[in-house]
């Protein structure tokens, strides 16, 4: 069985407050797009082997993959084994959730390769249990998320929008940028039911132009290549650009393929990992 798994990027990401529980209560609107990987399961006798054409991804359980095959086989007392192989084309620590991706196809694959007949709500409940994103992915398309990412509602279907998504040759940690985020400094928080209204009426261009991360605050100040990308893809024509999640991907929505294909051209000479895709 051959599935793929999408990339998502972040519309916008507001942080409300620091919970109790060391977590933080967030607004997103989350996007799935084009990039993606390819996750291979056969069923075998026993076991799990799992492997990856990305020999920097993790093949034990550190990877949220094994952890899908764990969570199963200990719930459903599974007898069975599967083999796992992951066609890794969406960037590492990327902010693109790609690991969790990858653990939602898992989920969809294994609940029909062991018949465990879970509908498309149980398996985002048990995905909680694996990644916060992992239920968005189960989703898929577009949606707003809040809590810790987890409350999920869709919104009209916003495909077919021109992404030009670049990774700078850097690693951010997540629990680094939120460690060190200051909610009371945070002067620009956007405006989430706009944006979830311009993504209703299709509005594109209202959009890219007040699409907010506040997590830009933290990592743009360690890594100002970040903001160097953001300026050059708007320089080239797109309509707006914004970091996703905690980074260092940062995306140009654009309405002309031309100016997305010239600019990706551009970006090119200093990066390897530039993609020309489309929202789904």
């Amino acid at each position: 069985m051959e599935l793929d798994a999408f990339a998502k990027i972040n519309l916008s990401l507001d942080v409300l407050r620091k919970r109790e529980d060391g977590y933080h209560e967030l607004e997103m609107i989350m996007q799935q797009i084009s990039l993606k990987d390819k996750v291979i399961l056969e069923e075998i006798d026993s076991g799990i082997k799992l492997t990856c054409s990305n020999e920097k991804v993790p093949t034990d359980s550190r990877n949220l993959v094994y952890k899908v095959y764990d969570l199963l086989k200990e719930k459903f007392d599974i007898d069975k084994g599967v083999k796992i192989d992951i066609e890794k084309n969406i960037p590492i620590a990327a902010g693109l959730a790609g690991g969790s991706s990858d653990a939602a196809q898992t989920l969809i694959g294994l609940n029909q390769i062991w018949a465990l007949g879970l509908s498309k709500e149980e398996l985002m409940e048990i995905g909680l249990n694996i990644g916060a994103d992992v239920p968005y992915c189960i989703m898929g398309s577009t949606a707003f998320a809040s809590g810790i990412g987890e409350k999920l509602t869709p919104l009209e279907g916003f495909k077919g929008k021109i992404i030009l998504l670049a990774k700078a040759d850097i690693d951010v940690s997540t629990a680094s940028v939120y460690g060190n985020l200051d909610i009371k400094a945070i002067k620009n928080h956007p405006n989430t039911k706009e944006l979830i209204n311009a993504i209703n009426t299709d509005d594109l261009d209202f959009l890219a132009k007040n699409m907010e991360n506040v997590l830009e605050n933290v990592t743009i100040k360690k890594y100002p290549v970040i903001d160097h990308i953001k300026k050059e893809m708007i320089d080239c024509g797109a309509l707006g650009s914004l970091m996703s999640g905690s980074g260092p991907s940062v995306f140009g929505v654009f309405n002309d393929f031309k100016k997305a294909e010239k600019c990706k051209d551009i970006l090119k000479k200093n990066m390897d990992q530039v993609y020309l895709i489309k929202t789904i």
